[in-house]
């Protein structure tokens, strides 16, 4: 007994593998059906028809076998119960049934991969450039939906949001642990990172090396030859030769016919008539260049012929009628017969209504009888043309509005006086101005607002006004007939006017020298009368001819005054602080229009009708010269700095000179349509404008540069219109703010504008 329960438990234990009803067949059947429920799982969608009922059957009959061979191990006697023989015989039925099932699924799978397979060869040469269908924008620039929260729509209509940005912390912890950060590349169009696979790095290391971006494309593959040397048995074509190719050509007949001719002719020769000439060995110059110098080195200096001028619209056989002469012009022509050169034609135009109606030229022969005597008679000079560029000689000049501020509207109009106001001058302070007008009056203006303040009545045609520049004292200095005129406007600081009112109240002539008998004979200094006195009149100087012109220096203690008709008395120097007066000159050539004092150094400028001569008054002595050019010089302004004047006159020409360059002008202005009457410079801004009697001021921007190596720019701003032309006459004075970019103009219409 112990040895019949030991075979039964070796064979229970050995049962999985030799056994009846478990060692024969159902392992590899239990293997195939979990082989097959994994392909099943896999390739669920496309095997929806299949039953798995039959599987789930098989494990149930599985786990019955295996409680029997656990049971039968429990059995002492080692037999089997009829009843487990019965169950083994019906699950070997039914594995066999289920066997053939599951090689029934193998083979619609193996079909299925099959077709997929040969859908992806299909596909596989497809190009198409939208590969990703989850995003379905097309093939647009993806930059269009930067500023919106989705990148764009799926297959259904809905949007696809873009993925989170990760931070720069992110970026560098990506950076720093993830391995495949180097082969990582953002997705376009879905905007997800994409790790690129080795074949994808492989296609790009062959495009960066210039290879074949298909690594296993073979360049060299072998050459199959499918006409070679060797005869083949068959023909490759089995066409029947043509008809035509047993018939004699017709073509090589003409052609035979052809070269039988021309041997009769004796155009060919055959055989041995035929010259057989040696051939001799030809020698060449390996450089070209030699034999052209070779050319080249017989004729110097080679100078071709001129071109002959092509003919024009006159030598037409029908002309437009303008090019047809009329009866004055032929006898006009034609009495140029002795001096055939002066005539702007050698013939005389003709018109006929066709060409075939058209002469022989009587003059041709004649004509090309002088061109070969002018070819080989006249001698040629060779002549250096300057191709220059119109765009080249103008100069570029920056443009107006790089050059703010200067004045451009007009502001204001100081209206008051009954004549043309001849001068304006302004205060130091720009805040009150100065006009002297025919009507014999000096009026005090507020520039701000235009009011007259004061109105001075001098009894005669006031011709010069000027404020002195010292800011201590209130004074103004008028010139009218023979008098000068020195002025308390009585407005401002009413300490300053109270200490002006003082000083010259208390002054005193100089008794350090006596008054030559010459000076005393053309000046009398003067102290106003009571009545003069409440007028705002301080002091008289009287002179013994009408004056034209008075102005201050710089410091405002010396001014000057001019006598157009005084000759070598025409100028004369006063100082306030002594009250006595100088003749600067005892002989000046011409006649005086202008002086001004140099505003830095002791220098005089004295301007005559055609040059302005700098005199230092320190030496006495003539320093420069100044050649204008012009007929009549109007008027004369000094730059601040001083090392540049600008002269008007009454030719209409603006001059600008540099005294450092030259005592030509450096630069001529002709703008103006009518005579100049008035220049200045503004004494803070690179701005000069002048008057003109066409009624215009013309503001200029004249930058003046501290190194002397660069030139000054002068660049003519804006053109200001506003007074009217009234008998000719337009403006007469104009003068600068002393802070502001402002211009006054006074003209022959009776009034003073403001442009700002």
């Amino acid at each position: 007994p112990l040895a019949s329960i030991k075979m039964s438990e070796e064979g229970a234990s050995s049962g999985d593998e030799t056994s009846d009803y478990s060692g024969l067949e159902d392992t590899d059947d239990g293997s195939d059906s979990e082989a097959s429920e994994n392909d099943l799982s896999k390739d669920s969608e496309a095997q929806d028809s299949f039953d798995n009922s039959d599987v789930e059957e098989f494990r149930e009959y599985d786990s019955d076998n295996s409680q029997s061979s656990s049971n039968n191990l429990k059995l002492k006697n080692g037999k089997t119960s009829d009843l487990q023989s019965h169950k083994v015989a019906g699950i070997k039925e039914k594995s066999g049934g289920l066997k053939s099932r599951v090689g029934l699924q193998k083979n619609l799978q193996k079909s299925l991969l099959q077709e997929e397979e040969a859908k992806e060869e299909v596909y596989a040469e497809d190009s198409s450039d939208e590969e990703d269908i989850r995003n379905t924008v097309g093939n647009i620039p993806m930059k269009w939906y930067d500023d919106y929260e989705h990148i764009g729509y799926n297959l259904d209509g809905y949007k696809l949001l873009k993925p989170v940005k990760p931070d720069e912390l992110d970026k560098f912890l990506n950076k720093m642990e993830n391995p495949d950060f180097w082969r990582t590349v953002v997705d376009k169009l879905t905007g997800q990172n994409v790790i690129l696979s080795d074949s994808d790095l492989k296609l790009i290391n062959n495009i960066q090396k210039g290879r074949i971006p298909d690594g296993e494309y073979d360049m060299y593959q072998p050459w199959i030859d499918f006409f070679t040397y060797e005869v083949e048995q068959m023909p490759i074509t089995s066409h029947p030769p043509h008809k035509r190719s047993f018939i004699p050509s017709l073509h090589e007949k003409e052609k035979v016919s052809r070269m039988v001719h021309a041997i009769k002719m004796g155009q060919m020769k055959v055989g041995g008539s035929k010259d057989l000439k040696k051939k001799e060995p030809q020698f060449y110059l390996l450089w070209k260049d030699n034999e052209t110098a070779e050319e080249m080195r017989r004729i110097h200096n080679h100078l071709p012929a001129p071109k002959q001028s092509l003919p024009g619209h006159a030598e037409s056989y029908n002309p437009p009628p303008e090019y047809l002469f009329t009866d004055e012009e032929q006898q006009r022509w034609k009495a140029l017969a002795e001096t055939p050169w002066k005539r702007k034609l050698p013939f005389i135009p003709q018109s006929f209504s066709s060409l075939r109606a058209v002469p022989v030229y009587e003059n041709f022969v004649r004509e090309r009888y002088e061109r070969c005597l002018d070819l080989y008679i006249c001698p040629r000079k060779r002549k250096m043309r300057l191709t220059i560029e119109a765009e080249d000689l103008v100069p570029k000049l920056p443009k107006p509005k790089d050059l703010q501020p200067f004045p451009t509207t007009l502001s204001l109009t100081y209206e008051g006086h009954v004549d043309l106001v001849r001068t304006i001058s302004l205060d130091p302070s720009g805040q009150f101005m100065a006009s002297g007008s025919d009507d014999g009056c000096v009026k005090i203006w507020e520039v701000s607002t235009g009011r007259c303040l004061r109105t001075v009545d001098l009894e005669g045609v006031v011709k010069s006004v000027a404020w002195c520049p010292n800011t201590a004292i209130s004074l103004i200095a008028a010139v009218a007939d023979h008098r000068c005129y020195l002025i308390n406007p009585q407005v401002g600081d009413k300490l300053i006017n109270n200490s002006t009112d003082l000083v010259l109240k208390d002054a005193v002539p100089s008794q350090d020298y006596d008054v030559p008998e010459k000076i005393r004979a053309i000046i009398e200094w003067q102290k106003a009368d009571d009545l003069a006195w409440q007028k705002g009149i301080r002091l008289v100087l009287k002179h013994f001819k009408p004056l034209g012109q008075v102005t201050w220096h710089s410091k405002g203690d010396y001014f000057a005054t001019v006598v157009p008709g005084g000759l070598n008395r025409s100028v004369l120097i006063h100082q306030l602080t002594k009250q006595h007066s100088q003749l600067p000159f005892t002989r000046i050539k011409g006649l005086v229009q202008k002086v001004l004092f140099h505003p830095i150094r002791p220098y005089l400028f004295v301007a005559t009708q055609q040059h302005v001569r700098v005199y230092n008054l320190v030496k006495q002595e003539l320093t420069k010269k100044l050649v204008t050019g012009a007929k009549w010089i109007s008027s004369l302004a000094i730059h601040p700095a001083g090392d540049n004047v600008i002269v008007g006159t009454y030719d209409k020409r603006l001059q600008w000179f540099d005294l450092d360059l030259s005592t030509n002008p450096y630069q001529v202005l002709r703008h103006h349509r009518q005579a100049i009457r008035s220049v200045a410079f503004h004494k803070r801004y690179p701005l000069f404008a002048s008057g003109s009697d066409d009624g215009s001021v013309i503001v200029c921007h004249g930058m003046v540069y501290s190194d002397l190596l660069q030139n000054p720019l002068i660049v003519p701003v804006k053109i200001l219109k506003a007074h009217k032309v009234i008998e000719d006459l337009g403006v007469f004075d104009c003068a600068f703010h002393p802070h502001q970019p402002w211009v006054f103009s006074s003209g022959a219409d009776n009034t003073i504008r403001l442009y700002t």
